[in-house]
């Protein structure tokens, strides 16, 4: 089985900008280099013939490179424990689009659609369920709201594989096309 996600990967001097304010919060298990990217569809296990299917659905989207910009942190909680911090990522209804292209390409490849509302972010950090503090991680997000970074380009659409390990899920572009 495959575990998949697609994903549009900001360059080097945003990733190294997020980097380095990715500290200073006990119980963070901040995310490596390697590790972001923007999501734009979580696929989850498909067979070796689905993940082909996927991968053949997706060379088909058509859709311009993206200009964003990283514009403040938020948070994400279950059951009220906060598990994600995150960057925000701007302008919303272009990413939201190339969200729904390739909800429709997957569609096509058989996997159902994403019912959830779709918010651009990069994850900055994972916390387990009692090792973050709701305080420090306020008091992180309050110094780092106005975390912004000038425009980039998103040019790339990834099909990524998501190998998962004690340590944490390792991710591996297996698959790349040039938006645009």
């Amino acid at each position: 089985m495959h575990r998949l996600f697609v994903a549009v990967r900001p360059p080097p001097a945003v990733r190294a900008a997020l980097s380095a304010v990715m500290e200073g919060l006990p119980g963070a298990r901040w995310q490596g280099d390697e590790q972001l990217h923007l999501t734009l569809r979580f696929i989850g296990e498909v067979d070796r013939h689905q993940a082909e299917d996927v991968a053949a659905a997706l060379a088909a989207v058509a859709a311009p490179a993206i200009t964003a910009r990283i514009a403040g942190v938020g948070t994400f909680d279950t059951r009220g424990h906060v598990d994600t911090l995150w960057a925000k990522v701007l302008p919303a209804d272009p990413l939201a689009a190339l969200h729904r292209k390739v909800d429709q390409a997957l569609a096509r490849a058989g996997i159902a659609a994403d019912p959830r509302r779709y918010l651009p972010h990069i994850t900055l950090a994972r916390f387990g369920r009692r090792a973050a503090d709701p305080a420090a991680i306020a008091r992180w997000a309050e110094a780092h709201a106005a975390l912004t970074t000038d425009a980039f380009a998103l040019d790339h659409l990834l099909l990524y594989e998501s190998h998962l390990a004690h340590e944490g899920a390792r991710y591996e572009a297996v698959a790349r096309w040039r938006l645009g």
